[in-house]
């Protein structure tokens, strides 16, 4: 395997979680007696460019297929966010109804409705059908498509983006050199791309290694965003360290020859924080693989306790993050009861690998679970918010990632 950037022959693994099915290819009751497909995720380390990545070994267009189930607008808190974003966009950069405001990933239209409400034009390209077809319910002009430099060179050849937004999908790209060379051709010659990111850092230092799975084909750290980036003709200009997903980053690029914007001193200084952490030395991954094990072993332990004192158990977020924890560590529906998830389209089907049914929040009342593991912890304060009431009858909520932790009343 060679690295999907700069082409360096990849031998340093950062962590072997084994191998697993696809995370969020959920199974129906049908689906169960079949024989499941389990690919390696093996993780790597670039040792000339520093990118952190797994090889395609399911190709992006089988998991990003018209039964997609990942719908952004059934968090909250990501909504919050994303109308934040839109008032910051628009007023920071003169975004107005004379531009184009361009999402690549748009999903279920959760952030460009927040621009449509200002009546400034925007367009989502989607590759998942069943998200797509409800952000064009919504009134979202929508394509249906994988963005790759060929997209980009036949749709944007008379109208280019003012702003163009990817979030959380620079690291679902196979060809991330070819995606940023489109990214070049579609924006407009003052425009800004701003692109949203989980931060190796987070994943090195809080130990997230369920954020790897077969979706993610990369791994980043400005470090290495910033020379694919220049290597495309882009120039990173702001970066926002930002809370989601655990810890993300927000980058700012525009056209290299863009001279109307100026570098910020954010951009130098992150850099400094990457290499004062040591992320261009090998050395600085080598201890990972023994905090994950450390995990696994503390929730397997947790879990055979519990069960042997006969407690109820179920999880909360049929999320893909969990599928890659009960995976990793081997567990089945025989350790856990049953997944609680808000979205319809998740309910009524079961984890892959696992096996665990997904079900509607009304189960927690009907089964009394004494303890509800958050799979999605990113979002944990708000699973806490909502389901506060499961306190009343001494349910505890645990977490198990970066260590275990369980929530006493």
């Amino acid at each position: 395997m060679k690295c999907r950037h700069c082409q360096t022959e990849l031998e340093n693994i950062l962590v072997d979680l084994q191998n697993s099915p696809v995370s969020n290819d959920l199974l129906t009751k049908q689906q169960l007696s079949n024989a499941e497909v389990y690919y390696p995720l093996k993780v790597f380390i670039c040792s000339n460019c520093f990118l952190v990545q797994i090889d395609e070994f399911k190709k992006s267009s089988d998991i990003f297929n018209n039964e997609y189930v990942y719908f952004s607008s059934y968090s909250s808190s990501w909504l919050e966010h994303s109308k934040s974003y839109a008032l910051n966009m628009t007023s920071r950069f003169n975004i107005n109804s004379d531009n184009l405001v361009v999402e690549i990933a748009s999903n279920d239209g959760y952030l460009l409705q927040y621009f449509i409400e200002k009546d400034i034009p925007v367009l989502g390209i989607e590759p998942t059908k069943s998200t797509a077809d409800v952000a064009i319910e919504k009134g979202i002009n929508t394509i249906i498509d994988f963005f790759t430099f060929d997209f980009a060179c036949r749709q944007f050849k008379n109208r280019k983006a003012n702003l163009l937004v990817g979030n959380n999908v620079l690291a679902h790209v196979p060809d991330i050199n070819d995606f940023v060379k489109g990214l070049k051709y579609a924006l407009s010659s003052k425009g800004v791309i701003t692109m949203e990111f989980p931060h190796l850092l987070n994943l090195l230092e809080k130990n997230q290694f369920d954020t790897i799975y077969h979706e993610h084909f990369s791994y980043l750290s400005l470090y290495s965003v910033k020379s694919i980036f220049e290597n495309c003709g882009l120039s990173i200009f702001d970066v926002d360290e930002i809370p989601t997903h655990g810890g993300s980053l927000r980058i700012y690029a525009k056209h290299k020859e863009d001279n109307s914007k100026t570098i910020d001193s954010s951009v130098i200084q992150l850099i400094n924080k990457e290499i004062g952490f040591g992320i261009n030395q090998l050395k600085t991954y080598k201890s990972f693989s023994g905090k994950v094990q450390k995990v696994k072993l503390e929730f397997l332990e947790f879990l055979i306790q519990k069960k042997k004192e006969g407690k109820i158990i179920a999880a909360y977020g049929a999320a893909a993050k969990g599928n890659t924890l009960l995976n990793y560590c081997g567990i089945k529906n025989d350790m856990i009861d049953f997944c609680v998830d808000a979205s319809p389209y998740k309910q009524g089907k079961f984890l892959p690998g696992s096996h665990i049914p997904i079900v509607d929040s009304s189960e927690l009342k009907k089964n009394k679970p004494d303890y509800i593991i958050i799979f999605p912890w990113n979002i944990k304060e708000e699973i806490l918010k909502q389901h506060n009431y499961v306190l009343d009858w001494g349910s505890k909520f645990v977490v198990a990632i970066p260590e275990l932790k369980i929530f006493e009343n």
